[in-house]
């Protein structure tokens, strides 16, 4: 029995854009579906929350010499691009899914419902979300830290390009050390970029565990959901 019943899996958008980040990478989409396919099979309910950094980012907005909230706002759309491909390879391996979007796209998408989004997960779904939060200024961390909370999840799954949180970059500092659990306090303190204040401090108030794990390791996300000594744990301690 896993020790999270209900989870949220957080996946940026360069990790659907291979090794290059960028765009869509075949390989790279069904990986992602296999790590989904695990969780739905082990009978874990799953919602999932895509990032946009494969075809923009918010903090990129001064480069491109575009106003930060359009900026943002074509990263909200640009999720639901990313929806949709996750969508179509989880449905290629057989199970059912769902995208609701923050922002109206209704041709295409769900309108996000909480007690819909709920619904679908209790009818074995998985619920991919799109739009962020549907505000500038928020990043994906933060919609993710907010669904969490709204969608009743035991537990954030952050799947990244590293096996966890490290006291340094370890790409850049080969003496960097890694942690295996960590408070929110501490993820705050020391500014560590896994994922934003914003995002740590609301899932400490509301008591929601964040498993740092790397994607790149097949089986990565099912060892997460369910319990094993994987990447990082963030929690109260």
């Amino acid at each position: 029995m896993a020790p999270y019943s209900r989870v949220l899996l957080k996946v940026s958008g360069e990790a659907l854009g291979g090794d290059a980040g960028v765009g869509f990478d075949k390989t790279a989409i069904q990986m992602v579906a296999g790590e989904i396919r695990d969780l739905v099979s082990a009978g874990i309910e799953t919602v999932v929350v895509v990032g946009a950094g494969n075809f923009v980012r918010g903090s990129e907005a001064a480069a491109l010499g575009i106003e930060r909230g359009t900026v943002d706002y074509m990263g909200m759309t640009a999720t639901i691009l990313n929806a949709l491909a996750l969508q179509s390879a989880v449905e290629a391996l057989g199970y059912s899914t769902r995208v609701l979007s923050a922002i109206e796209a209704d041709q295409v998408v769900e309108p996000y419902i909480r007690r819909r989004a709920q619904r679908h997960m209790e009818k074995g779904r998985v619920v991919i979300l799109a739009g962020g939060t549907g505000n500038p200024y928020c990043t994906t961390d933060t919609a993710a830290a907010q669904r969490s909370i709204e969608l009743d999840c035991k537990a954030i799954l952050k799947a990244t390009k590293v096996d966890g949180i490290y006291t340094a970059d370890p790409m850049k500092n080969p003496n960097a050390m890694k942690y295996e659990r960590i408070s929110y306090a501490q993820a705050i303190r020391e500014k560590l970029k896994i994922m934003d204040s914003t995002a740590f401090s609301l899932c400490e108030e509301n008591n929601i565990p964040i498993v740092v794990y790397s994607l790149k390791v097949p089986g990565n996300t099912l060892k997460a959901a369910t319990g094993a000594v994987v990447g990082t744990l963030v929690d109260g301690e």
